[in-house]
């Protein structure tokens, strides 16, 4: 069964790991790596990542890439969304700290944000969410 659209962006919205996809071009599968995301119901994604990392220039030539996010316990639910990068900027340490507080504890998130500063330059990729897939499942078991 399909979520609603108020059911979709609240588990949107919740702290899950994600799977970005983008088109790695010409007779190849689209890359799909695991990542961090935020959203707020009605706005749009955002993910960081390295500023000349291969999947900021993918996600440059595309334009666009997909998020899904999903979970197993205490059922199958899942939320796919779809669409263009809006806007990209350098990576600030507000933004930095709040990714890292939306997955982390507190001293975790500290130490965390300490290590991201060898990471190298990182930019923050806003997408509009256009095209929106979901399923809540019965329990499995």
């Amino acid at each position: 069964m399909s979520l609603s659209e108020t059911e979709r962006q609240s588990f949107l919205a919740e702290p899950h790991y994600a799977t970005i996809s983008v088109s790695a071009g010409s007779g190849r599968g689209p890359l799909a790596v695991p990542i961090w995301y935020d959203y707020e119901p009605g706005g749009l994604v955002r993910i960081i990542t390295g500023r000349d990392s291969r999947k900021a220039r993918l996600i440059r030539q595309a334009a666009r890439f997909t998020l899904l996010v999903q979970r197993v316990h205490p059922n199958p639910r899942y939320v796919s969304v779809e669409g263009p990068v809006v806007e990209e900027r350098d990576l600030t340490e507000a933004i930095d700290s709040a990714m890292a507080h939306r997955y982390l504890p507190p001293a975790a998130a500290a130490a965390y944000l300490e290590r991201s500063k060898s990471f190298g330059p990182q930019v923050v990729m806003d997408m509009r969410p256009e095209h929106w897939l979901s399923a809540d499942l019965p329990p499995l078991g």
